[in-house]
């Protein structure tokens, strides 16, 4: 399916969140540039206190090390969550008739989980790409490539 006039395309990667309207028509993209958020990460020193923990064996000696929290992780995870209800509420004030989503994969997912039932029913294009340091024209034609890689074979 190609991408509709007035579609909104989000683009993002847990660091930085964009979303664009499609100008032109289901021949011509034109995205222009809509919302732009961007955090900075902040050092390990700034978010971490303690070392790992550990627990009690229940036979033999030793203390063993639980797993490290990934604090940056639980930011991308948030940063994701944030852009999803962000979608939530713009679907349903009817913002958008289609949706297309590129984030990497693991953000992708978390998108996913987040999502409200409408905006999943609108989504146009999903595509698993870190593509948010990428010039517009570039997510363009991925997108035309995308689009033109799902139509069905002309016989």
């Amino acid at each position: 399916m190609p991408l509709p006039n007035n579609a909104l395309v989000l683009v993002t990667d847990g660091r930085k969140t964009l979303f664009f309207r499609n100008q032109g028509d289901e021949n011509q993209i034109d995205l222009r540039t809509e919302a732009f958020e961007e955090r900075e990460d902040a050092p390990d020193r700034d978010i971490k206190t303690d070392a790992a923990g550990s627990s009690k064996q229940s036979n033999g000696f030793g203390r063993p090390a639980l797993g490290e929290t990934d604090f940056h992780q639980l930011e991308e995870d948030r940063w994701a969550h944030n852009a999803a209800e962000t979608v939530n509420k713009r679907v349903l004030t009817n913002d958008f008739d289609a949706l297309a989503i590129i984030a990497p994969p693991k953000t992708l997912g978390v998108l996913r989980k987040k999502l409200h039932k409408e905006a999943e029913r609108r989504i146009v294009c999903q595509l698993p790409k870190e593509m948010t340091k990428r010039p517009i024209p570039d997510i363009e034609a991925l997108i035309v490539g995308e689009m033109r890689a799902e139509a069905p074979a002309d016989f």
